[in-house]
């Protein structure tokens, strides 16, 4: 069985002490620094802004960001835990995680993933946007969608507390990848 951890900006360094994770997805829209021990190619940055709809000075979450992710994630090989983070390891980091998990499980039900996060983490505030997209991207139906909105938002909280996400291992496919 595969893991994926998510954390805060603050807890990375120790997370991957921690977890031995060998690769890396980070959702912030500032340069950061390539973590400790992880080789650059296994290592995602996207620059977006843990924002629902336009703003000005921000970058809104887009197709191209998901499918980098969903790229990325599916080139992992599952040896060593996958590693999420955001700044906060809340919104953005656990909308990832849910992505991912989606993807990984394409014969998952997605209620009973968005179940798993909720048990995991109880401040995860999926973003939105990101959610959608990924839903969109997985051909999910709006399953995806359904799922965050069942599980509510988390307790409010200045910065998540690690956790991980158990994934099955399946065959997967690509519609996503062209």
């Amino acid at each position: 069985m595969a893991q994926i951890w998510v954390c805060p900006l603050s807890r990375l360094e120790g997370t991957l002490r921690q977890t031995g994770a060998r690769s890396v997805v980070t959702l912030m829209a500032q340069t950061v620094p390539l973590p400790p021990g992880i080789a650059a190619e296994r290592h995602l940055w996207l620059d977006l802004s843990d924002i629902a709809e336009p703003l000005a000075g921000h970058v809104l979450p887009g197709v191209e960001h998901i499918d980098a992710l969903l790229r990325f994630s599916t080139d992992w090989d599952r040896s060593a835990p996958l590693l999420i983070h955001c700044y906060a390891g809340v919104s953005r980091s656990t909308a990832a995680a849910f992505a991912v998990a989606c993807a990984l499980q394409p014969k998952a039900d997605e209620a009973a993933i968005a179940a798993k996060l909720r048990a995991a983490s109880p401040t995860a505030t999926p973003n939105t946007r990101i959610v959608a997209l990924a839903d969109s991207r997985l051909g999910r139906s709006g399953r995806m969608v359904a799922a965050i909105r069942t599980i509510g938002r988390g307790v409010d909280c200045l910065e998540g507390v690690p956790f991980k996400i158990d994934i099955e291992h399946q065959d997967v496919d690509r519609p996503w990848a062209g």
